[in-house]
C-alpha cells in the first residue's frame, strides 16, 4: 500500500469514529433533555462562607461516575468558582450564568477520586450531590485549585448541617 493509500484510510478511520463520537452525544442529549440545572436566583442579601476557584468536571448520575449527563448547562467541563452562600452553593461556569443550588437541594458533599475523564490523586474531587427539578440526585465533580477537595466538601457539609437561617432581627 503506498503512502497516500495509507493516509486515506487513516483519515476515513479518524472521520468516522468522529462521527460515532457525534452520534454518541447525540443520543446523550436526546435521553437527559429533560434534565436541566436550576434556574434559582441566589437569594439577596446571601452571606458567602467560602469560595473555591477550579475546574468544572461533569455531571453524572448519582453513584456512576462514569455516566455523564447532559444537563443543560452542566455537559462539558469548564473552568469555574464554587461558592457556598447561607442559603446554598453557587456554581459559576466561564461563559454561563451562575447556577444556584438551594441546600434543600443538596444532598452531600464528599471527596472522590475518578469522574468522567479525569483521575486526580486520592480524593482530588470534590463530589457535591444534589436534586434536580424532577427529584433525580446528581453529582457534580469539582477541582478546585488554590484548596483542597477536603476543604470544599467541608464548607458545604457545615452548611447541611448547620440550622436554616432564619434572618436577623433589627
Amino acid at each position: 500500500m503506498s503512502r497516500e493509500g495509507a493516509l486515506l484510510v487513516m483519515l476515513a478511520v479518524a472521520i468516522v469514529l468522529i462521527g460515532l463520537m457525534g452520534l454518541g452525544w447525540r443520543r446523550r442529549t436526546r435521553r437527559d433533555r429533560g434534565l436541566a440545572a436550576p434556574s434559582e436566583a441566589v437569594p439577596p442579601g446571601s452571606l458567602v462562607r467560602a469560595e473555591f476557584p477550579g475546574l468544572y468536571v461533569a455531571t453524572t448520575a448519582h453513584g456512576v461516575a462514569l455516566e455523564r449527563l447532559a444537563v443543560r448547562g452542566l455537559g462539558f467541563r469548564a473552568r469555574a468558582d464554587l461558592t457556598v452562600t447561607d442559603d446554598g452553593v453557587v456554581l459559576h461556569l466561564r461563559g454561563q450564568d451562575p447556577i444556584f443550588l438551594s441546600r434543600e437541594r443538596l444532598t452531600a458533599a464528599e471527596q472522590a477520586t475518578v469522574a468522567i475523564d479525569r483521575v486526580v490523586e486520592r480524593d482530588g474531587l470534590t463530589r457535591l450531590s444534589w436534586r434536580l427539578d424532577d427529584g433525580t440526585v446528581v453529582d457534580s465533580y469539582f477541582r478546585p485549585q488554590g484548596a483542597s477537595a477536603r476543604a470544599a466538601a467541608d464548607a458545604i457539609t457545615a452548611l447541611l448541617t448547620s440550622p436554616t437561617p432564619t434572618g436577623t432581627d433589627a
